[in-house]
């Protein structure tokens, strides 16, 4: 292409700051170097932990910073050292790395990476050599991805190529939430055929969690969350049962073992709140019951009562879903395109780069039911 080898000026979505929305801001995209590929982002959608980063967790290392990091894209140019991909394949960044190299790629027990960049530098968010300037300033990579931009750069490891013929305005979904939820049921939890699940919290990774449980044979899902609005979806995805906490004067723990005659086989936190960790874990029957948390927070600590593990439980979590970046996600892009995952349900919202402050906005209000796609 004619931008290989050179600068890109481009509009991308800078948070200069914590406690503070996202400028608009045309920022420089260096050329990618040995090992990296610079790609044009197609689609891309606001996740709660980019939120989180913003308003949250707040690490001081963490800005200025181009946030975003679930997304897909074309690839533009490829750095010295990239045989992988070639300009004009459809790829996926991978926020969790999968090097194939390490200790961890290299067992099957787990989908961490020594290389990634969570593990190596948890709040410098961007490779030694930074590639996003914006007026002389250095600029971060939210995750190491910083998809809230015209144009990102990534390593090798950290990328995937998909089908030629996936739409990449849906399948951008599998770069974080559906992944981490669907991942969570089948991967983690290892929903069996005919069980009883509750999934906690009905955003993007809870309702893949139910399409997950369903996929997985569950006879009865129970879908737990205050907004009922979400309820509708969570049917759609194989939903059998629908409780809103506020409407009960007991724990929701209760509520569900008066439901299910003891507790649920599985269960699957995805709201990222230490209280809602315990109660989908109390949730849980004795002797076989396992809980999953796939919802992101590190502010708190959690904590149970050890008779709750002592009688048997599991309790245990989840990243991406438990799924190895470069070898499950073109596996899962095939399955959405043989009709197997739906991922129409989950996009109820169309906004530019221009709109992001509003969609974080519909978001965290919990006025956006799932997600919004920015199609560049």
């Amino acid at each position: 292409m004619a931008t290989a080898g050179k600068v890109i000026k481009c509009k991308a979505a800078v948070a200069w700051e914590a406690d503070s929305p996202l400028v608009i801001e045309e920022i420089e995209v260096a050329p990618p170097q040995k090992n990296e590929i610079r790609l044009k982002v197609i689609a891309a959608s606001i996740c709660l932990s980019d939120v989180y980063h913003m308003y949250k967790g707040k690490p001081k290392d963490g800005f200025p910073v181009v946030m975003g990091h679930e997304g897909a894209g074309i690839v533009e140019s490829v750095g010295p050292g990239v045989t992988e991909f070639k300009p004009g394949d459809k790829v996926i960044p991978l926020y969790l790395s999968q090097c194939r190299d390490c200790k961890f790629c290299k067992n099957p027990k787990t989908n961490m990476c020594e290389k990634d960049w969570s593990g190596n530098q948890m709040f410098k968010q961007s490779p030694s050599e930074i590639r996003f300037t914006c007026r002389s300033k250095p600029l971060l990579q939210f995750m190491r991805t910083g998809i809230f931009s015209e144009y990102t750069i990534k390593n090798k490891i950290a990328l995937v190529k998909v089908h030629d013929d996936a739409q990449l305005d849906r399948v951008f979904l599998f770069g974080c939430g559906v992944s981490t939820g669907y991942g969570a049921a089948i991967n983690n939890a290892k929903v069996c055929p005919g069980s009883v699940c509750a999934v906690f919290g009905l955003g993007a990774v809870g309702l893949s969690a139910v399409m997950g449980c369903k996929h997985a044979g569950a006879s009865r899902i129970i879908a737990v969350d205050i907004n009922e609005e979400r309820f509708e979806k969570a049917k759609i995805l194989g939903a059998t049962d629908f409780v809103n906490p506020k409407l009960h004067q007991k724990p929701i723990s209760e509520v569900l073992i008066e439901m299910t005659n003891g507790g649920v086989d599985y269960s699957v936190e995805c709201v990222g709140q230490v209280d809602v960790m315990r109660s989908a874990l109390e949730s849980c029957i004795k002797g076989w019951g396992v809980s999953v948390i796939a919802g992101w927070t590190d502010l708190y600590d959690f904590s149970a009562r050890p008779i709750q593990l002592i009688a048997g439980r599991t309790w245990k979590g989840t990243s991406f879903g438990g799924f190895k970046g470069k070898d499950d996600v073109p596996k899962l892009v095939l399955d959405h395109m043989a009709g197997r995952i739906n991922l129409d349900v989950f996009v109820t919202h169309n906004m530019n780069l221009d709109q992001i402050n509003e969609a974080i906005k519909m978001m965290m209000a919990g006025e956006c039911l799932i997600c919004c796609t920015f199609s560049f």
